[in-house]
């Protein structure tokens, strides 16, 4: 039997590519870097970039680039071929499209009954207005994000007075949530990584303004993963079926814990800084605990190719 081989699916060689190809290596496994949008289908199946015409034993999502509908489309449909074929994928794709919709995310986190502000996604124009309308007639503001998106980007926060932007700049959709500010002030939530059912390792994100995501300069501070923190993203994992996640938390004045949204594909080299554990190592053993419990007839079908 050769050297298991794992496929990283990822644009560019970053930090994370690396940290990840030696945690693999540590384990007697080659990691391969490859993107999603070198891969395709061909009469045989799933065509994977850097594997000779046959299948990696088991693939790490670290990203999926942006693309048209038709691309994006595509890449999800090859790691649902490789999950079907019995190719062990972390992330799921089904998880990765509950995450990367925030509709389909806040639908999972309310009906899984975890604790999140009050979210509502529209495309008319007309019933966003009286939504909002709504929230300002209750003293209260409303964070309007992109349907696709994340690292903060495209956050606008709507307080009263202040109207919705044209349908053109939202790409047709509204995805409005409650804006819920810090307890005690200042900008400040939770970031937690989860990893196979555990509560990894945790950090407080601090900013200079409400958006306090690490690519909007926000600090990063230890915190501990256990207690309500943990509970709560290991609830919130498990409402979207990730293996892996980042749930970004935030404790409202009134003293409740919220989780504000769930990454599939969450990036760690802020949290690394400030946690102990290592990140890439706990994500490598995930990943090869998967296909450890995978069936020895899908291993062999895998190197057929």
């Amino acid at each position: 039997m050769g050297r298991t081989r794992i496929a990283i699916f990822v644009d560019g060689a970053d930090w994370h590519t690396r940290r990840l190809t030696a945690a693999f290596a540590r384990r007697g496994a080659t990691a391969v870097p490859v993107s999603l949008s070198a891969c395709g289908f061909g009469p045989e199946g799933p065509m994977i970039a850097g594997f000779d015409g046959g299948l990696p034993d088991a693939c790490l999502v670290r990203t999926i680039s942006a693309g048209s509908f038709e691309q994006v489309t595509l890449r999800l449909g090859v790691l649902h071929a490789l999950s079907h074929g019995g190719v062990p994928v972390a992330n799921n794709p089904a998880a990765i499209e509950r995450c990367v919709d925030k509709s389909a995310t806040a639908f999972r986190l309310a009906a899984a009954r975890v604790p999140t502000p009050r979210t509502w996604t529209v495309a008319d124009p007309v019933q966003a207005s009286a939504i909002l309308a709504a929230l300002h007639a209750e003293g209260r503001s409303a964070v309007l994000k992109p349907l696709f998106g994340s690292q903060g980007k495209g956050l606008r926060r709507l307080d009263p007075g202040m109207a919705l932007p044209d349908p053109a700049e939202v790409a047709g959709v509204y995805h409005l949530q409650e804006y819920v500010g810090a307890a005690d002030g200042g900008w400040f939530d939770w970031r937690v990584f989860v990893v196979d059912g555990r509560p990894l390792a945790a950090m407080v994100r601090q900013g200079d303004h409400w958006i306090t995501n690490v690519k909007q300069g926000a600090r990063c501070h230890p915190a501990s993963p256990a207690g309500v923190l943990g509970d709560l993203a290991l609830a919130a994992a498990a409402a979207v079926g990730a293996d892996y996640a980042g749930v970004d938390v935030i404790r409202a004045p009134d003293g409740r814990f919220l989780v504000l949204e769930v990454n599939s594909m969450p990036a760690w080299r802020g949290l690394q800084a400030v946690a102990p554990a290592d990140v890439a190592q706990a994500l490598a053993d995930l990943v090869l605990a998967r296909l450890a419990a995978a069936s020895p007839a899908s291993a062999d079908a895998r190197r057929a190719g």
